[in-house]
C-alpha cells in the first residue's frame, strides 16, 4: 500500500545535494569558503531527509496497518518539510556565492527550498486527513499523495541544479557535509549492528 509512496520518495526531491564530485581546476578560496559555510549546515538536514525516507520505505509491507502507515508518513513528511526549511535558511544565511549571477542563483534556490518545505507540510496534512478505517479508501488516498510527491520531485529543482553547477557545484561536492548520507536504521531492525551475534560466548549476566 505504501510502496508507491516509497518509490516516489526515492526517485525525486531527495535532494538537493546528491552531488557528484567532478574534478576541476583549483577553485577560488572564496567559493570553497562559501561551499563549506553552506555544507556544514546542510548535513544534519540531509540526514533527517534520509531517515524520514527510510522510515517510509520500512512501512511498505502489504500487511501494514493503515493507522501505522499514516503515523509514519505524517511524521516523515513533517521531518522533510522542516529539513527543507532549514536548508533554505542555510543557503540564505550563507549569502550569494561569489560567482557570476550568484545572487540570483542563491535567491532562486532559497525560494525553491522553501516551496518544497511548504509542499511537504501540505502532504502531511493530506496524510493526516486520510480515512484509516477504510483500507480501500486509504490506499486510494495514498496513491494520490504519491502522485503529488512525484510532481514535487520533478517540477521544481531547476534552481537547485543551477546552484550545484559549475564552480560552486564542484566546491560543494568536495565538502563532506554536502554528500549524501546513509539513513540511520531504527533500533528495531537488525542491520545496523557491525558485530557478529555469534561472537559473544561469555557475557556477564
Amino acid at each position: 500500500m505504501n510502496k508507491k509512496l516509497a518509490a516516489a520518495l526515492s526517485g525525486g526531491a531527495v535532494l538537493v545535494l546528491t552531488l557528484s564530485g567532478c574534478s576541476s581546476d583549483d577553485n577560488s578560496d572564496k567559493v570553497n569558503a562559501w561551499a563549506k559555510k553552506v555544507c556544514d549546515q546542510v548535513q544534519p538536514q540531509l540526514q533527517k531527509i534520509a531517515n524520514a525516507n527510510a522510515a517510509i520505505q520500512q512501512q511498505t509491507a502489504d500487511n501494514s496497518k493503515p493507522a501505522d502507515v499514516q503515523k509514519t508518513d505524517s511524521a516523515a513528511f513533517q521531518q522533510i518539510s522542516q529539513a527543507y526549511k532549514a536548508l533554505g535558511a542555510a543557503v540564505d544565511s550563507a549569502g550569494a556565492p561569489p560567482v557570476d549571477g550568484g545572487e540570483t542563483t542563491q535567491k532562486e534556490a532559497v525560494k525553491e527550498l522553501n516551496a518544497s518545505s511548504a509542499a511537504y507540510a501540505n502532504l502531511q496534512k493530506k496524510v493526516d486527513a486520510l480515512n484509516t478505517k477504510d483500507q480501500a479508501k486509504f490506499a486510494d488516498g495514498l496513491k494520490g499523495i504519491a502522485d503529488e510527491l512525484n510532481k514535487i520531485s520533478t517540477s521544481g529543482d531547476e534552481a537547485l541544479r543551477k546552484l550545484q553547477s559549475g564552480e560552486v557545484g564542484t566546491a560543494m561536492a568536495k565538502q563532506k557535509g554536502c554528500q549524501k548520507p546513509t539513513a540511520s536504521v531504527p533500533p528495531n531492525t537488525a542491520s545496523s549492528k557491525p558485530t557478529s551475534p555469534s561472537a559473544s560466548p561469555s557475557k556477564k549476566s
